[in-house]
């Protein structure tokens, strides 16, 4: 029997589950490449035997996404599978038009074929788009389990940017886990609030290895998404997180508009940020995609360590990286907290801008006048480093999900800010949703 030709493209993370899930065991297709894209320098690459199974003992290359309509004539593809995240909609149809001009099918794998399932009881956190506020909401989760007696293990939606066969399984409960595995910022803006909060956080290549070991000392699982990607474990409850502030766009990406219309529960995050018509416009979508959801609002709280360092001043704004870049977010926490604390100006640090920080700011040129905290690898930080202490400004206002101060020495004063969940609904909000689920488990 002739085997089916396989092309996954990738970003690395969702491709490679996918692989895991559907391909790794199976005779009759043969997956000859994964492309990548979205973020540097993860092409170019192999997957690993170690981790590629039985039938691809020399591993699996990955190849720049750039080069599709070449990889698919020369090694003859049959399937094109898309398998990464946070894409218009127009964009998921201009590739299956890439795919299909080439000759090959293409297709979008769904949750039947790669859910886990767990043993232990699953909370699931997913978006409409990045940087909508699903940390902040798995991290609450957490917090209310916890207080309840649960013993709960996060799993992070995967970052495998370094060596793919050593980080096949990561488990991480301090500071200085995160360190040893050189996690970079975008890693550590998701992993080091979770266990500065007491928790334990899972992250890596192959998920059912990961399950399995999570299972072993949880007794609630939580799956901590990434982008607005699919969970790769099956929910007891779902939880999808909407962004007023980008509104309409739960129904304009892939795959955010699955996660609306799949979802137990709709957070509306940042209400007390947004303009009331467009709360009431994505609490209106809401029900409109997804009936049987429960439609929760809740606010992001802001808080900020020297707000003395702000008022007054010219302050450069470091935010998320990826909520700035193809997030398409206009601001974050770094922007409200210099508004709130009337900063005097907004410094455009595009002037200084050097190595890596620039290719960004050439590659996404309606990040405008913020500084997206990209950090994937050491000269990229190297580069945000350089960046930071050349913008001629008086202070700078640190938005990101953890303090860069720890990889970065800064030559100016500097605000940190940190957002947390609130729940502004009278009936108690997410707690009261978490709450009827400990009953039901």
């Amino acid at each position: 029997m002739m085997r089916k030709r396989v092309l996954i493209l990738g970003a690395a993370g969702r491709d490679f589950h996918n692989f895991n899930m559907a391909y790794r065991g199976d005779p009759g297709h043969e997956v000859v490449a994964f492309t990548a894209t979205q973020i540097p320098k993860i092409a170019d690459r192999l997957y690993p035997a170690s981790l590629a199974g039985p039938h691809y003992p020399k591993g699996i290359p990955i190849l720049p996404e750039a080069d599709m309509e070449r990889i698919i004539a020369e090694r003859d593809v049959d399937l094109a599978v898309l398998s990464y995240s946070d894409l218009p909609h127009v964009y998921v149809m201009h590739m299956g038009a890439r795919v299909n001009a080439a000759g090959a099918d293409f297709m979008m794998m769904g949750t039947k074929a790669t859910f886990l399932k767990s043993s232990k009881p699953v909370v699931a956190v997913t978006a409409v788009r990045t940087g909508c506020g699903k940390s902040q909401t798995s991290r609450f989760v957490c917090s209310r389990l916890r207080a309840a007696g649960k013993k709960v293990v996060a799993v992070r939606h995967p970052m495998p940017y370094g060596d793919l066969a050593s980080q096949a399984v990561q488990r991480m409960a301090s500071l200085a886990d995160i360190d040893a595995y050189n996690c970079t910022i975008e890693e550590r803006e998701e992993y080091e609030l979770h266990v500065q909060e007491g928790g334990v956080i899972y992250a890596g290549v192959d998920y059912e290895a990961i399950l399995r070991r999570a299972e072993k000392e949880a007794d609630v699982v939580i799956w901590d998404g990434g982008n607005n990607d699919l969970p790769f474990f099956k929910p007891d409850l779902w939880i999808n997180v909407a962004d007023p502030l980008r509104p309409g766009h739960e129904e304009l990406y892939y795959p955010g508009e699955t996660n609306m219309r799949a979802a137990d529960v709709i957070v509306i995050a940042k209400t007390n940020a947004a303009e009331k018509k467009d709360v009431e416009s994505v609490i209106a979508a809401s029900r409109r995609l997804n009936e049987r959801a429960r439609v929760v609002k809740v606010a992001s709280k802001l808080t900020v360590d020297k707000p003395e360092v702000i008022r007054g001043k010219r302050v450069l704004a470091i935010e998320d990286g990826p909520t700035l870049t193809h997030g398409e977010m206009k601001w974050g926490a770094a922007v409200a907290a210099a508004r709130e604390h009337k900063a005097k100006d907004i410094v455009d640090p595009r002037p200084w801008a050097v190595g890596g920080i620039a290719d960004t700011f050439k590659k996404y040129p309606n990040v405008g006048k913020l500084l997206p905290a990209m950090g994937y690898w050491p000269e990229q930080i190297a580069d945000l480093e350089k960046t930071i202490n050349a913008v001629d400004c008086d202070a700078v206002v640190i938005g990101t999900p953890f303090n860069i101060n720890r990889l970065v020495k800064i030559n100016k004063p500097t605000a940190v800010v940190t957002y947390s969940h609130e729940d502004v609904e009278p009936d108690g909000g997410l707690a009261k949703v978490v709450d009827e689920f400990l009953g039901r488990i």
